[in-house]
């Protein structure tokens, strides 16, 4: 059986839940790695799924300029306390985002970490 690849798209730890739940659903249970990386999702992910959906949704909405998906993904996922924290997310990019859009950034996120 060949895979063929249609569609590359960055998700957060929060879309793969939702998925893994999905898919739990329509098989009735989960293989061994879906199961070992769903055990991990229980263990780390720190929002429930709406609110994870709402900052995804809020941080693209500031349309900060550079800042794609994937960089949106990986601050949903890690969820940084504050502005040092947002730059040193985005230094693994080669992305770069000005003070005070990361000031907005942090805003956002300190309002759905609460």
């Amino acid at each position: 059986m060949k895979v063929t690849i249609l569609l590359e798209e960055p998700i957060s730890v929060y879309d793969l839940q939702q998925e893994l739940e999905a898919i739990k659903a329509r098989d009735g249970e989960l293989g061994f790695r879906a199961a070992k990386t769903d055990e991990y999702l229980q263990k780390f992910a720190k929002l429930d799924i709406k609110k994870a959906a709402d900052l995804k949704k809020k941080l693209e909405e500031l349309n900060i300029p550079r800042l794609r998906t994937e960089h949106v993904c990986k601050l949903v996922d890690v969820l940084p306390v504050d502005s040092e924290d947002i730059k040193m997310v985005l230094s693994a990019y080669s992305v770069t985002v000005t003070n005070e859009n990361v000031a907005k950034i942090a805003d956002v996120i300190k309002e759905h970490r609460k």
